[in-house]
């Protein structure tokens, strides 16, 4: 898929966000992909999935482990154009790590392919690439809708992105929006957040 067509359909199914966003790595932005809200219609979600997919059709993949819960529809689309198994991660409440459940069970030796909705930091890929290692999986590759890392995230390994749009980001002692006093809301939540 084209960038410009990317766009379009995240302008118009009102995924693109603009104003004053608390992110889940802690920094703010003025910008905001929800893609959930393309994920929601099926046709795009089996699009963006196969175009993932199509990256990397030439490898061997047993199966597409994605981290809950901005990953899953993503990860499960791109399994079915491979025709691999899909699997995905939850954050424990006692540790706050990404770990297997519900009967989810790696073998050792198996290839992997990891896929996620937005790339920032990292910080759950990275958290699922230690789950592999430590189940002596093979990761072939990761990835994403929307790359907004400005490629400064790797993974050593073959990384794909369907659309590269770097959004700028702040610290919050940083931030200018803040300073600003613009209200700030956490995407996923209804609440702005108190400053």
């Amino acid at each position: 898929m084209k960038q410009n067509e990317i766009i379009k359909i995240f302008r118009d199914t009102g995924a693109l966000l603009e104003g004053h966003f608390l992110l889940s790595s802690g920094l703010h932005s003025s910008q905001y992909f929800q893609c959930a809200r393309v994920l929601q219609y099926p046709q795009y979600a089996e699009e963006l999935g196969a175009d993932i997919a199509g990256y990397f059709n030439d490898y061997t993949i047993d199966f597409v482990i994605s981290p809950a819960m901005g990953g899953i529809i993503i990860g499960h689309e791109a399994a079915r154009a491979l025709k691999a198994r899909f699997i995905f991660t939850e954050r424990s409440k006692e540790t706050d790590e990404m770990i297997l459940r519900r009967g989810f069970d790696i073998e050792e030796g198996e290839n992997g392919l990891i896929v996620e909705d937005v790339l920032t930091t990292g910080r759950s890929v990275r958290e699922l690439v230690n789950l592999l290692r430590k189940e002596n999986a093979r990761l072939v590759g990761t990835g994403f809708i929307v790359d907004r890392s400005s490629n400064r995230v790797k993974f050593g390994t073959p990384k794909y992105a369907i659309l590269e749009m770097p959004v700028v980001t702040y610290p919050p002692e940083d931030c200018p929006l803040c300073k600003k006093g613009i209200p700030i809301s956490k995407p996923g939540s209804r609440k702005k957040i108190a400053q």
